[in-house]
């Protein structure tokens, strides 16, 4: 992701001084079109590892808020065991699933047009990230929650969740949205692919010429 909002920036460079008809739509839309192909692959295999999710804080998944009392009190009664092997199995389907996302991303970036284009180079803090969520989560999602079916079925305390989750839910006590786990598993990889997007993309709009400079020269040669 870091290419692609390096790339974006380093299109935004010519624009300062002569608006985006400097450049022709044929060259900015490839350029860009380049660069998020890359980055589709950069931002999926951050995910797409061993700990990708489970290992980092900010898209780990836990289990459902009002369903992390009922975890505190698996742990105090002895059965950290289960909690734990519950939470785990969420992220390594969510590590399992996330490859799923890169051909979509990538069909989606084939199909965009100049518009599309034009609007991300000109867009706010999370142009690009919104184009992406806009496009493809109903794709990303079909492709993520069989993966995640398959990946949960084989443990066994993941079995009970929707049960329990269900009973939860008819209470009030959690939302309908997650008492089902794929589905939870599934809406919860999603949130942390876009999310390590936008966050790429919005520390490299806050120091543009520091992220810049080079990969502007590698890339666009004379620009």
């Amino acid at each position: 992701m870091r290419t692609l909002l390096i790339t974006l920036l380093a299109l935004c460079l010519p624009a300062q001084a002569g608006g985006l008809d400097a450049l022709s739509d044929k060259d900015a839309a490839s350029g860009l079109k380049e660069a998020l192909v890359q980055a589709a692959g950069v931002a999926v295999g951050q995910l797409d590892q061993n700990d990708g999710f489970l290992g980092n804080e900010q898209v780990r998944i836990p289990l459902p808020e009002r369903l992390q009392k009922a975890e505190k009190m698996l742990r105090k009664l002895g059965m950290s065991k289960q909690a734990d092997e519950l939470i785990t199995s969420m992220n390594r389907a969510a590590e399992g699933a996330v490859k799923e996302a890169k051909p979509i991303l990538v069909d989606a970036v084939k199909k965009m047009s100049w518009q599309d284009a034009k609007g991300i180079l000109t867009g706010g803090d999370n142009a690009a990230t919104d184009y992406f969520r806009r496009t493809t989560s109903e794709a990303i999602a079909a492709r993520f929650k069989p993966v995640v079916q398959k990946a949960t079925a084989k443990v066994k305390v993941a079995q009970h969740y929707d049960a329990y989750a269900g009973k939860a839910a008819s209470l009030g006590l959690i939302r309908a949205e997650d008492a089902n786990l794929d589905d939870y598993v599934t809406r919860k990889a999603m949130d942390g692919l876009f999310l390590m997007i936008a966050k790429e993309e919005q520390q490299i709009r806050a120091d543009p010429m520091g992220q810049a400079s080079k990969l502007l020269k590698k890339v666009f040669g004379s620009l």
